[in-house]
């Protein structure tokens, strides 16, 4: 997609559609609906809190982003999404346990006011979850269409003017792209004939992806990093993004790792261990899911260590990564992190992390950085792709989370 000459401004209401209407949905709806009106400070965003600099540092130039960048506001965000169970935005954050009565209580009438659509549920790609408020279809291209019958009646009903869509369901079970994935004619027959390797939240991406409605994706498992989601992103110039909220663990290392390339400080070994108990816990108690998980935490130090031209720095380096599922921890997520490095002269080094943190609440920031039009007039600047073959093409910016 090609550098926009003119970039219009943000008129109208922002419709944002959350598949996934549980922990950290509810609590980005209700952080939002509290710092609109005043009563919160919306920490962690960077669209609302951070800063760009203009000019050389002597001038001080310094505006918020939210001030210098047409976004909507968000006094303009409109709320709704999709769920496979049926209570509505308060009673699902009052079930996830996040957020205090004090901060809920002050936004409930909002907050009753999101119920949300039915969501799209083969099970056999979240074992742990049993839903109770799902659509049925004759077959996924069936299921497809019906979320976009939903897609066009919110925008309708709502009054909204451009779109944005962002995954917010539990980790999927894990799934490698394969031939289906590789062509819109492949993935659309895949569709008609209900391919296994066909997951949820693909159906929803493939939804968003023909109604031009931006998607981003806050899970590891596979949704819109796929040649066929690409291709059809290109042909309707509909931005992608995302690969995991990168909340806990993988936010410490997204953090740390970078610091050590830059000293080119040495690594034999990252252990990390994590123990949480809220649903997507559950969920990750399955093997299946825990995979996608797995791999994506995996992937993210090879991406940023560069092993492969770094050799004699990161070219051995042991990565394990443990999840273990325990439900007194609630939201409240845990992680241990023992890294074991090298320097002057190979001389050993150790680093521990102890690192207590609110899965939710450190999801929920991340999803603000994502608005964007639905109809193409205000493309994104050039972005990074997912898939490295395409770093030289002209798409659809897609970027890795």
């Amino acid at each position: 997609m090609k550098q926009p000459t003119a970039i219009r401004p943000a008129e109208g209401k922002l419709g944002v559609l959350l598949p996934g209407m549980g922990a950290v949905a509810t609590t980005t709806i209700a952080g939002v609906l509290l710092a609109r009106t005043g009563k919160a400070l919306p920490v962690g965003s960077l669209t609302q809190m951070a800063t760009i600099r203009l000019g050389r540092r002597t001038q001080r130039r310094v505006p918020k982003i939210a001030e210098f960048v047409p976004l909507a506001g968000l006094d303009q965000i409109e709320f709704g999404g999709w769920d496979i169970f049926p209570d509505d935005a308060y009673e699902a954050a009052e079930h996830a346990n996040v957020l205090e009565s004090k901060h809920l209580e002050a936004v409930k009438d909002e907050l009753r006011l999101i119920h949300p659509m039915k969501g799209v549920f083969y099970p056999g790609y979240v074992k742990r979850l049993h839903g109770t408020h799902t659509k049925t279809a004759a077959s996924k291209a069936e299921m497809v269409e019906q979320v976009r019958e939903d897609i066009v009646k919110f925008k309708r009903d709502r009054g909204c003017d451009r779109l944005v869509a962002v995954w917010c369901g539990s980790t999927e079970a894990y799934i490698e792209s394969s031939a289906v994935h590789e062509s819109i004619a492949a993935f659309e027959e895949g569709l008609r004939k209900d391919d296994p390797t066909i997951s949820n939240a693909q159906i929803y991406a493939w939804a968003c992806i023909k109604e031009r409605v931006p998607f981003g994706n806050g899970a590891p498992n596979l949704c819109v990093d796929f040649p066929a989601a690409w291709e059809l992103s290109r042909e309707h110039g509909v931005p992608l993004a995302g690969k995991d909220f990168k909340t806990g663990q993988t936010l410490m290392k997204t953090i740390l790792a970078p610091g050590f390339k830059a000293r080119m400080l040495g690594l034999h070994g990252w252990y990390s261990t994590n123990i949480l108990g809220n649903r997507d816990g559950e969920v990750l108690d399955d093997p299946d899911s825990f995979r996608a998980k797995e791999v994506s935490k995996l992937g993210v130090l090879e991406h940023i260590l560069q092993p492969d031209i770094y050799k004699e720095l990161y070219g051995n380096l042991v990565h394990k990564v443990r999840i273990d599922y325990y439900p007194p921890r609630g939201d409240s997520k845990e992680g241990w992190d023992n890294i074991d490095l090298f320097g002057w002269l190979g001389y050993p080094m150790q680093i521990k992390v102890n690192f207590l943190c609110r899965d939710s609440i450190l999801a929920a920031v991340a999803q603000l950085l994502f608005q964007e039009p639905d109809d193409g007039a205000r493309p994104l600047p050039r972005a990074r792709s997912v898939h490295p073959a395409d770093e030289t093409q002209e798409h659809a910016p897609v970027d890795d989370g």
